[in-house]
Parts: C-alpha cells; structure tokens; sequence
C-alpha cells in the first residue's frame, strides 16, 4: 500500500458563491484532510500546457498503517474549474504525479444516498454526476475509488442540478461537520488499508 503517491480530489465549483453548496462538499472534505495534516493548498498547473493553474494543490501523509507507521504520501487537489470539465485537471495531475487510476480518489456529493451517510466504491456508473463523468472520460477508465458523500435527494419536485447548488438547510448543517469529519476518515482509510477495508467499516451498520 506504500508504493507511489495517491491522488485525493475533492469535487465542486470554484468561487465563494459556491462554497456552501451540496455541490461542493468534496471539498469541504479536502480542506478537513488539509487541516488535519497542516498543509495549505497552492496553485498548480499539474503538468498541463497551460500556464493558467488548474487545481489548489497540497502534499501531505495521511492516515497510519497497520502497525502505526505514518500513512502513505498523498496529493490532495481541489480543481478550480466548474464540476462538469473536473476531468482536465485530474488527468493532468494523475499524469503530472504518475498515479494510476486505481489510486485517484474522487470525494463527492452523491443524490442516492441518504444525507449524512459516507458509501465507497470502485468503478461503476457515474449516477449522473457531471464531475465524475467528465473524469471517467479523461481518465479513459471507470476504475478509480469514489468516496460518495450522502446529501439526499432533493425534496418534492425540485430539479436536481438546482438542489446541489443550494446550501445545506439550517437543520442539516448542524451535522454537515461530522458528515465531513466521517467522509475525510474514509479517505484516510482507503489510502492506509485499502478500499474493502473502509467499506467494511462504512457500509456495515452497528
């Protein structure tokens, strides 16, 4: 589980109006695993012909091996592009960093899973979800790990891409922060012990 980096990314859209939404909770999640390994993101092209930077970049440990040993050297990205061209950015630092796609961990605001829950998964469809469809198709494989953040579904006959656009309720955001304390252990237990590990742990109630 040590050998090279991992390539953590935490899904949203850039800019303030943005920052509460549902749509960005990916990033609420990376700004926690920042905070928790004392590192601050910085601008990064991620090795693309552009100049003009791509991503808030941060390298850090994170988590702990069996045994105690510190967790494996990560990248933690935020790209600054809208959701739905995501993929660029993410393709550009998996080739930048020289991450295989089975070590790129997408965190993301999921519809179909209730608010509150934290679900993992490796490959699969992309539910809809612009972001991960965007990186699917510049990664050219469905085979990297998803760590699905629950924000439910949107109430009645709300559209969905308006739902996720909006900020949580007031009721829901007093449980926003361990929502993001939970998804950002998850990430911290995929990248020391594995996928089925954490799924063991987050998809096993009691």
């Amino acid at each position: 589980m040590t050998a090279g980096p991992w390539l953590v990314v935490g899904l949203g859209n850039p800019g303030p109006q943005y920052a509460g939404n549902r749509h960005n909770v990916g990033q609420m999640v990376l700004d926690e695993l920042a905070r928790r390994t004392g590192v601050t993101f910085g601008a990064r092209g991620g090795g693309l012909l552009s100049k003009r930077p791509q991503a808030a970049v941060a390298e850090a440990r994170l988590g702990v091996l069996p045994g105690g040993a510190p967790g494996p050297r990560v990248v933690l990205a935020k790209p600054t592009t809208y959701m739905n061209v995501s993929g660029g950015p993410v393709a550009a630092l998996a080739r930048y960093y020289d991450v295989p796609a089975e070590r790129v961990v997408m965190v993301h605001d999921e519809l179909d899973i209730p608010f509150a829950d934290v679900r993992l998964k490796k490959g699969g469809g992309e539910g809809g979800h612009n972001g991960l469809r965007d990186t699917t198709k510049a990664l050219g494989t469905k085979d990297y790990v998803r760590v699905r953040v629950g924000v439910g579904r949107p109430p009645g006959r709300m559209d969905a891409a308006d739902f996720v656009l909006r900020n949580f309720t007031a009721a829901e955001a007093k449980d926003v922060p361990w929502l993001v304390d939970a998804a950002a252990d998850a990430v911290e237990l995929v990248v020391a012990q594995g996928l089925e590990a954490a799924q063991l742990r987050y998809h096993t109630k009691g």
